[in-house]
């Protein structure tokens, strides 16, 4: 199934990596040195656990009917368990304001933590984003960004935790392309020598009811990957470089669309690109299914 952005009502902004919907509120929280990006206290982990129990009971069936979610590739969480219980980033493409529910279902019984922007946090939403393992990412604060990668690497190498990035940088509803990957997710994975987990969303045809009654553009269908090893043979640049042209490669795939035909097969780290934004839909895309 494709999409047209001509067609749909989207404001897709010209940069791939901007944001289009507004955060209504600001509450003020400052993230600098002293904020916590990984609560480890008592009161929140009870928190945490109160709104886990809630997500499996109540908000992953809504998940399943609102986005008519379909979940394939679970068996590679079994065969890879060992790698992932020693610690894993990972990836997906950013369409829709609900995936981040879809891929913590999909990788249960894992539990993830999310990189956010920190706008969101301080938004409307943000308590139930920290909730859900949300992290903010500061803004230009060099000295709170220090503090912020050490709570990762901590994360990643002392808890063999468990990180979600989006490397599209922003959410882009029912996109279907996979826009040009930033290259922090490889950077916190060849940092913490740890592998990335791709998981691709693609789109499935509703119904006649969805589609008239509800006006539901698609169904989604999230595809889990196999790990992906940082080349240690490489020097760190080339091996940051080559690890997320990799992981792109692997998105593309789980989502439907052959890398190596699409009009655009190799962008990586150019949110400039206008001609991506214009013209994705060439003679090579295939399109999600």
């Amino acid at each position: 199934m494709t999409f047209d952005p001509k067609t749909n009502k989207f404001p897709y902004p010209k940069e791939t990596d901007r944001h289009y919907l507004k955060v209504h509120m600001d509450r003020g929280i400052v993230f600098d040195t002293e904020y916590p990006y990984i609560d480890r206290s008592k009161s929140f982990r009870f928190k945490q656990n109160m709104v886990r129990l809630l997500l499996n009971v109540m908000v992953f069936p809504l998940c399943r009917i609102r986005l008519g979610l379909k979940i394939e590739g679970r068996e590679n969480l079994k065969k890879h368990r060992a790698v992932l219980e020693n610690g894993v980033v990972s990836v997906a493409n950013h369409v829709h304001m609900w995936d981040y529910i879809a891929v913590m279902r999909a990788i249960r019984p894992f539990r993830s933590n999310l990189l956010s922007w920190a706008p969101n946090i301080n938004g409307e939403n943000g308590t139930l984003i920290r909730m859900v393992g949300g992290i903010p990412i500061p803004d230009s604060n060099i000295a709170a960004t220090k503090t912020y990668l050490k709570a990762i690497r901590d994360l990643l190498q002392n808890e063999s935790g468990w990180l979600h990035v989006y490397p599209e940088g922003s959410m882009w509803e029912y996109y279907a392309p996979i826009r040009p990957f930033k290259r922090g997710a490889a950077h916190i994975a060849c940092d913490s020598n740890k592998p990335i987990l791709p998981l691709g969303f693609s789109y499935r045809e509703p119904g006649w009811i969805r589609k008239k009654i509800f006006h539901q553009i698609a169904l989604f269908t999230v595809r889990v990957g196999e790990p992906i090893f940082p080349d240690s043979a490489l020097n760190p640049k080339e091996r940051e470089k080559d690890l997320n042209e990799r992981c792109h490669d692997a998105v593309c795939r789980l989502a439907g669309i052959d890398p190596e035909k699409n009009l655009y097969p190799r962008i990586f780290d150019d949110s400039k690109r206008i001609d991506y934004y214009t013209d994705t839909y060439g003679v090579g895309y295939k399109g999600s299914h």
